[in-house]
């Protein structure tokens, strides 16, 4: 926790009191700010009260005295209709703002610097590798934002110091100043449109990673979308150092993986290649797009192509995403319990061969009736919940399965018969295609599950660090 000594003096409104909110009250009166904060919660407002926050029942608040709202991000800026406090603040000509944003003046006030990421997809393995690359090569990082720690419990910002920022759009929308050093959009693909109403909305909030950019910074924007696309043609006018990205295309001028080798280009010539197909937390197109960005991060920020190729090859993975966990002799185990529909599931099934693959758990409208053309992929299947029978029928004579029942009897049929078939390139992959909440309360521990039940598989090698290895060793 650290003060917000840009707000010294001022009068600010906070809505929202999970952890962010509270984070961002502690740090707003650190900094010398007078602060009003309130919750639709009863409970929170009880709870908040209890540990001394400046509870103040917004409903009555004169908004006219406060210099800014800060809102929490889950709460609606637009869509479906603005929260009343937004309508309140607009009355009153009082900007509304969110906790990254005060995290962002701290941040220009001191020097650090800000890498920022966003996108539908992909953002937090980006950002996870993005710092993991830059920490490697002796950079002073913190990692934070949508994925992990909250800004405010982040180290207090200092000259060089540099933040790698995954921020989700409704964090966007409450950015006004955003101008990182460097941008980084994913893709755009249709989500929370009950919070943005269009898709031209959705769009226009992402668009804003580049907006407010200048010489001098770095835009790394995906083009394997048309959205992304139109995007990127817009950022040319910023002044920043626009790089395309692709996974599709060979571009002559950006950066591209479309085989699994980076490559990148500039007017044509290739500057530096990494082949990510050796990464083992890499795999998949999905994941050379990751690389992609967080490469053209590193390059941006000073970092050698030397150490950003080694650092790619010992990024752990994020836990539950096409995480390698453990391996027995030349099968690999993959956690990718975050799978919870057919569409992610498409993304790992499509980045290996001989696959011995469970799946079961609650279906999603659809089942996994869309995987039927990547089928060719698996082995066989070990069907897992309430799931097991539709999926069984969908499979039907396509692929040998066998309904397992719990994971644990999933895992153990799965390593018995890659063993027996000794199929080349063989992985063990749980890739649910399905929520989990039959058997377990969410992906996560399903993932903890699978990774504990790796641990006891006669023969194993673990390959993530932490509580599971330790049991097994």
């Amino acid at each position: 926790m650290f003060p917000a000594t840009t707000f010294k003096g001022k009068t600010v409104a906070v809505f929202g009191l999970a952890r962010s909110g509270t984070a961002t009250i502690d740090a707003l009166q650190l900094g010398g700010a007078t602060v009003h904060a309130w919750d639709d919660s009863a409970p929170a407002v009880d709870k908040g009260r209890a540990a001394g926050l400046p509870i103040s029942n917004l409903h009555q608040l004169d908004f006219a005295t406060l210099d800014a709202l800060v809102l929490s991000p889950g709460v609606p800026l637009t869509h479906p209709e603005p929260h009343w406090t937004v309508l309140k603040a607009r009355h009153a000509g009082v900007e509304v703002i969110g906790d990254t944003e005060i995290f962002a003046r701290e941040a220009a006030a001191a020097g650090s610097r800000i890498v920022a990421i966003t996108g539908t997809n992909g953002k937090s393995t980006t950002t996870a590798l993005t710092g993991h690359v830059l920490q490697q090569a002796g950079l002073d990082v913190d990692v934070g934002g949508n994925i992990g720690k909250a800004v405010f419990l982040l180290r207090q910002p200092q000259k060089g110091r540099v933040y790698v920022l995954e921020l989700s759009s409704f964090q966007i929308n409450l950015m006004p100043r955003l101008d990182p050093e460097v941008g980084i959009l994913t893709n755009i693909t249709p989500d929370h449109l009950d919070r943005h109403g269009t898709m031209q909305n959705y769009a226009g909030v992402k668009a804003r990673m580049f907006s407010s950019q200048h010489k001098g910074d770095t835009a790394l924007c995906g083009v394997d979308d048309d959205w992304c696309a139109a995007i990127a043609e817009r950022a040319l006018t910023t002044g920043a150092d626009l790089r395309r990205v692709s996974v599709v295309t060979d571009l002559a001028d950006g950066i591209t993986a479309h085989d699994g080798v980076l490559r990148d280009k500039r007017g044509g010539a290739v500057k530096a290649e990494i082949d990510l197909r050796a990464m083992p937390a890499l795999k998949g197109r999905h994941n050379w797009q990751n690389a992609c960005m967080a490469y053209g991060a590193a390059i941006a920020l000073g970092v050698d192509i030397q150490t950003i190729a080694a650092a790619m090859m010992s990024f752990p993975g994020l836990a539950h995403r096409m995480q390698q966990v453990g391996r027995v002799g030349a099968v690999p185990f993959i956690n990718d319990s975050k799978a919870t529909n057919a569409d992610a599931t498409e993304k790992a099934l499509s980045s290996f061969e001989n696959i011995y693959w469970i799946a079961g758990g609650i279906a999603k409208a659809g089942g996994i009736e869309p995987l039927k053309p990547l089928f060719g992929h698996v082995a066989r299947a070990y069907l897992i919940g309430q799931a097991a029978k539709e999926f069984a029928e969908t499979i039907g004579s396509m692929r040998p399965y066998e309904d397992c029942g719990t994971l644990e009897q999933a895992v153990s049929a799965a390593l018995r018969d890659a063993q027996r078939d000794n199929k080349p390139g063989a992985v063990v992959l749980l890739s649910p295609a399905c929520a989990s909440f039959d058997q377990y309360p969410n992906f996560e521990v399903r993932g903890d599950a699978f990774v504990k039940a790796v641990t006891q598989l006669p023969g194993i090698e673990m390959t993530i660090p932490g509580d599971a290895h330790a049991a097994r060793t």
